[in-house]
This record gives C-alpha cells, sequence and structure tokens, in this order.
C-alpha cells in the first residue's frame, strides 16, 4: 500500500476520521467506535453479526494490546507484525469496507492510528540499532516532510528511496519514489524549462532505466536533458553496461550539438570518458574550455561551470583542474572533495593533499580527506591511507561530536581502509549528533548522510 511520506495534521485527520466514521455509520451501521455515546441506531452489533473486515481489526488490536505488554523485544515484534499483516489483510481483501478506507487514507480509527502504527512498525528495523536499516530509518525520520501535491524538487526524498533500493527493501523504496513518477507523468513536477526534479537520475540509479529514459527524452532544454542522461550512461556504467553507457554518452553529445548546449559539453566530456572515448573526450574538453575562457575574457563575469574542473580532474589534468577549481569552489565547494578525490587516484597525490590542507571549511576538509583516504588505498598506498586518516580523525576530535556531516565522512573513510565495521559506530554517531542537532541541520543533514550511506554500501556515489 503506498502511503506519501508526508501525513497531514493530527488535528485535520482526526476531523477528516470523525467525518468519515459518521457517514460510514449512517449509511452502513458499521461497528467502528469514532469516540463518545452513540445514538441506538448506530450501536455496534454482536461479534457474530460483525464483517470480516471487523473482526480482523478487533484481532489485531488485540495483538497490539498483547505487544504493548510484553517485555519481551522478539515476542513485540512478532505481535506487531501479525498485526500488520492482518490490517493489510483488511485493505486487500476488503477494500470496499469503511475500516479499508479509513486505513487508505491515514484516518484515526476510533484511537488508533494508523499511520503512527506503521511508523512504529518500520522503526522494528531498530531493533539491531547498528544495522544499515535502522540507519535509514533514524535518517527517513529527520527529514522535512513531502509536501502535497508535490512540485519541488526533494532530493533529500529521493535519495532515501535510492538508498532503500540499494540496502535491499525495495517495497519501502518504491513507497516513496512512486508520488513523485505520478507527479512528473502528470507535468506537476516540472517547471518551465521541463526540469524532472531529479526523478529521472534516482530511477536511474535504482536500476529503472527505461523509465528514466523516457522521462528525459521529453526535456527539451540542455541542462537536465543532458545531466540526466550523464547520470544513466554512469549508472549503466556503475552495473557493467557498456554499451548502453556507449549509447547514451554518443546521444548526449548529438543532442548536445544540435542544440548549441554550452557549459553541458563537460558532462558530454564526462560521459564520453567513462565510455571508454577518451580522445573524444579530451577533445571536446578543451575546445568546451576554451570557448568557455574567451566568453569569460570578453564579458568579464563568471568564469566556468563547476562540471568542466570535474572533467578536468577525470582527465587527470592537474594544473587545468585546479585552475578552474579556484575559480568555481566558493559558489560550488561541493567540487573540492570531488576534484581532489579525482586528481587522488589519477596523478599526484601529493597536489591533492595540499590542497586540501588548504580548505577553510571543516566539513569539506574533512570530505576531501576522505576521498583522499579511498584514493590511497585504491592506489595500494596504505601508509598514505593511515595518515589521512589520523588527519580526519584529528577534524572529528576537535568538533567534539558536534559536526554530523564529519562524523559521517570519518566512517565512509573507514570503510574504504578497514575491513572491518567499525565504521557502524561511526555512522551511528553522526545520526546522534544529527538528532541533537538544531532544526536547521536536521533540514539539510539528510541528504550528506544517505550520500555516505551509499557510498559505504556499494563503494559507489550518490549521483554528483
Amino acid at each position: 500500500m503506498a502511503l506519501l511520506p508526508a501525513r497531514p495534521s493530527s488535528w485535520v485527520r482526526r476531523t477528516a476520521a470523525a467525518f468519515a466514521t459518521t457517514l460510514f455509520l449512517a449509511v452502513a451501521a458499521l461497528s467502528v467506535v469514532a469516540g463518545g455515546a452513540r445514538p441506538a441506531a448506530a450501536q455496534q452489533p454482536p461479534l457474530q453479526e460483525q464483517g470480516p473486515a471487523n473482526r480482523l481489526f478487533v484481532q489485531a488490536m488485540q495483538m497490539i494490546r498483547q505487544a504493548d505488554n510484553t517485555y519481551d523485544i522478539a515476542e513485540e515484534s512478532r505481535l506487531l507484525k501479525e498485526a500488520d499483516k492482518l490490517l493489510n489483510e483488511i485493505v486487500v481483501k476488503y477494500p470496499d469496507s469503511a475500516l479499508a478506507v479509513q486505513l487508505v487514507t491515514n484516518q484515526f480509527v476510533g484511537d488508533f492510528d494508523f499511520y503512527e502504527f506503521r511508523g512504529r512498525i518500520r522503526a522494528l528495523v531498530c531493533n539491531e540499532p547498528m544495522t544499515s536499516l535502522c540507519f535509514l530509518h533514524r535518517i527517513g525520520e529527520m527529514l522535512p516532510p513531502v509536501e502535497t501535491p508535490i512540485s519541488a524538487a526533494r532530493w533529500d526524498w529521493l535519495s532515501l528511496a535510492v538508498a532503500y533500493n540499494t540496502i535491499g527493501d525495495n517495497a519501502r523504496a518504491r513507497e516513496i519514489i512512486a508520488p513523485f513518477v505520478s507527479a512528473v507523468r502528470r507535468g506537476a513536477a516540472a517547471d518551465g524549462n521541463g526540469q524532472d526534479l531529479f526523478v529521472a537520475r534516482a530511477l536511474a540509479l535504482m536500476g529503472q532505466t527505461q523509465l528514466a529514459l523516457d522521462i528525459t527524452r521529453q526535456i527539451p532544454e540542455c541542462s537536465t536533458r543532458i545531466y540526466n542522461l550523464a547520470d544513466i550512461a554512469k549508472a549503466a556504467a556503475w552495473r557493467g553496461d557498456a554499451n548502453l553507457t556507449v549509447q547514451l554518452a554518443d546521444e548526449a553529445k548529438a543532442y548536445a550539438t544540435a542544440r548549441g548546449c554550452s557549459w553541458e559539453l563537460g558532462l558530454v566530456a564526462q560521459a564520453l570518458l567513462r565510455a571508454g572515448k577518451e580522445a573524444a573526450a579530451r577533445t571536446l574538453f578543451l575546445n568546451t574550455v576554451e570557448t568557455q575562457f574567451s566568453k569569460f575574457r570578453e564579458t568579464k563575469g563568471d568564469c566556468c561551470p563547476p562540471e568542466l574542473a570535474v572533467a578536468a580532474a577525470e582527465l587527470g589534468d592537474t594544473n587545468l583542474a585546479l585552475g578552474l577549481l579556484r575559480t568555481v569552489q566558493d559558489e560550488n565547494p561541493w567540487t573540492i572533495p570531488a576534484v581532489l578525490g579525482r586528481l587522488a587516484r589519477r596523478t599526484d597525490a601529493s597536489v591533492a593533499l595540499a590542497y586540501a590542507e588548504q580548505v577553510q571549511d571543516v566539513d569539506i576538509r574533512g570530505e576531501s580527506f576522505a576521498e583522499l583516504v579511498e584514493a590511497a588505498v585504491k592506489r595500494g598506498d596504505l601508509t598514505s591511507a593511515n595518515e589521512l586518516m589520523k588527519r580526519l580523525n584529528k577534524l572529528v576530535d576537535d568538533a567534539a561530536g558536534k559536526r554530523p556531516g564529519l562524523l559521517a565522512q570519518k566512517a565512509k573513510a573507514e570503510k574504504a581502509l578497514y575491513p572491518d565495521d567499525r565504521w557502524r559506530k561511526s555512522f551511528q554517531a553522526s545520526i546522534n549528533a544529527s538528532e541533537r542537532a538544531s532544526n536547521f541541520v536536521r533540514r539539510d543533514i539528510g541528504a550528506p548522510l544517505l550520500a555516505a550511506l551509499v557510498r559505504i554500501e556499494t563503494g559507489l556515489p550518490m549521483l554528483d
């Protein structure tokens, strides 16, 4: 049963529940108690005269009460799951019943709050608090709710769907992303330029390639279309689908050329490089950089898009990558770890480290160190990796547990460096710090935590 991530207020839902219950009692004389005394005509009939949906509901309530009265965690979990099965059976087998309608629409049934009960069921994963599913549940509880109807980009909720899909709860992933897909199909989640608000990119990470392409190929403007094509190609490369990677890289190049796209060519160059077309990628990139610098000299405006700095790092051009990075990092700080990590994997890591040490923002410096740790491990340079880990640990210690993003980066680096599960303690500390933080921090920390967890679980980044 697909439920939106957001919920209406308790007052609104109680009011709707009372109205619906009164209506159903008047029409069908059903036996759900909505609170308070009732006229004789609406009195509850004997149990044997009630419908099967009501009997299932009573059984479920009895199991919930038993669960509330036990101290045995395993027994509580078993009883709650059995109750959940019975409630879902009402919806599936008796969809025309008043109870099914109330459950599907998140109405109160008497004092029973089905929405909160479903949250309690999901929280059972935290009976094992150090598991990734428990981490996901806790992060999801911190995310600001989705406003309905959906019309705005919510990469945090889409990241949550991707993370659930990655870790193995496909049903929960579909439940989260389905309303976003529906909004795109209705045209409700697109602005005047036809942006799909990250939905296609999330679908690509979840393996729904054709659906992602169907959405993407309806987008007429350069930036979103090229971003989507490049990211779908990236996801295809991660899955080992070389043919699709090449096909999408060529499609992105053809579209960019035909439409006169400008900075998006940096994305195309990355896609070509990922498809194994390094010569074509390098030629396209250098031509794009020359054009961008020419425009910069003419207009004296902003120099270059951050994607070009990342592309230069992908190509291993250290001087150009760092030169471009200096021009874009203030407005786009995410480029710093992205560029330095790539340089450390392809060229002299000492240059990337020297640059990272000069970064003023502690969270960005910590993420850069985490990228350099992973790069050192991939080069087989464990001495450098351990030295970098010490620097990252010092940043964490100096922050005294007050920077959840930094703790998540520590967990990411520990996963890359150590062959055990010590990263889980660091990641749990990151979530703990997030829950203690201000509303402002909790509002923004969800997507970074999810990106770190997906990187830890798969070894691959969430899309840039």
